[in-house]
């Protein structure tokens, strides 16, 4: 059983079978008492504490002592932007890429954020969990996590005062990205004016999204997007943007900034429970590595931070690899849903409402828990 750093600081919570109250405020000297506990009392789900606390057995949380919390990054595929998780093979692949990206283009090189200190795990469902665990960090309060959130969100960014820096070929953090995010705007506007309306309908949720959360005004509608895309098969004036000159495109010169910023940050949660609040959060629940998520019957994997690289040769594929019950038995399922997909190693399955499927116990039991298909006999 994977042991947490610091053991004994951390309290635990455990949700029971059927949805009772959560189990709260247990801790444990050694993994020997949690494995005693589980033994005794199975659970539908445990998870730790990402602080570290002096009293972690206390009921009140003013009683524990806080003495600091590891830095949890939670990327869930939930709060992806024009993106689902009825297509679950593709949402599980744009949340890893997002996942690298947060690590390879804003932890590492903004941060100086040393691998050493890192742990990579599937969160057995729609995400991935970032562990940080550099004792220079433990302390950082609420405030000083959020600004860290602010800047991989691109939150107070503005592009037009990095252009210029972003001509630089040694360009770093947000005026680098200002540089690439222009290419990358100017290639999707292109494929929006060829007829790609599922790329239009995800970049314009990812820009409304962001204008929403920091309440900016301005064009955001598909029909302004598709205008931008109009305005920019001009060959003089695509040049001048691809230069820089974004002034070119007038009154969708904001529209294109903002694109930027959506199409270059990495998304951390949207309104109400956020992922953003996993990691501003100091007294955070996190779910234990190796236990199954109870509403996919999934395991939470560790991995190395290599294969959260999707253009990896050996990329993680938590499709294959967090599957935890039996492959061995076949079980019959009726799909309750249509336009529900799903993946098990290489098995695609895509079917609609009322269709009989067999199939192996693992997928079975993450079928059910979704709420897309029942058992059947």
């Amino acid at each position: 059983m994977w042991t947490p750093p610091r053991l004994r600081t951390r309290e635990w919570m455990f949700i029971p079978f059927g949805g009772g109250t959560p189990l709260r405020h247990k801790s444990f000297s050694d993994m020997n008492g949690v494995r005693r506990f589980i033994c005794e009392r199975p659970q539908h789900s445990c998870f730790y504490s990402t602080a570290y606390w002096k009293k972690p057995h206390e009921l009140k949380m003013a009683d524990k002592d806080w003495l600091g919390a590891d830095l949890i990054f939670d990327l869930d595929g939930d709060h992806l932007p024009g993106v689902t998780d009825k297509d679950f093979p593709t949402m599980i692949e744009v949340i890893q890429e997002q996942a690298w990206s947060l690590w390879n283009d804003f932890l590492e090189p903004d941060f100086g954020f040393d691998e050493d200190y890192l742990q990579v795990t599937f969160s057995g469902h729609r995400g991935f969990h970032l562990h940080y665990r550099d004792p220079k960090f433990f302390h950082l309060d609420s405030e000083a996590r959020r600004e860290l959130v602010s800047h991989i969100r691109g939150e107070g960014v503005e592009v037009s005062d990095l252009l210029e820096r972003s001509r630089n070929p040694n360009a770093t953090g947000w005026a680098k990205r200002v540089a690439s995010g222009i290419d990358s705007v100017v290639n999707k506007l292109d494929s929006i004016h060829e007829g790609d309306t599922k790329l239009l309908r995800t970049m314009t949720a990812g820009l409304q999204e962001m204008m929403d959360r920091e309440g900016i005004k301005g064009l955001r509608g598909k029909a302004s997007v598709e205008k931008l895309a109009e305005l920019m098969q001009t060959e003089s004036r695509r040049n001048r943007v691809l230069g820089g000159r974004i002034t070119a495109l007038n009154n969708h010169a904001l529209l294109f900034q903002n694109l930027i910023r959506a199409d270059s940050s990495v998304v951390l949660g949207s309104a109400g429970e956020t992922d953003e609040v996993v990691t501003i959060d100091t007294r955070r629940q996190i779910r234990w590595p190796g236990s199954l998520h109870g509403k996919s019957g999934m395991r939470v994997t560790e991995f190395p931070l290599s294969r959260l690289d999707p253009d990896s040769s050996n990329s993680f594929d938590c499709l294959s690899e967090g599957i935890a019950l039996s492959r061995d038995e076949i079980v019959r399922v009726e799909m309750v849903v249509d336009d529900a997909i799903a993946r098990f190693d290489n098995r695609i399955i895509d079917a609609s409402s009322g269709e009989i499927i067999e199939i192996h116990e693992a997928g079975a039991t993450f079928l059910v828990l979704k709420g897309w298909a029942r058992l059947v006999k």
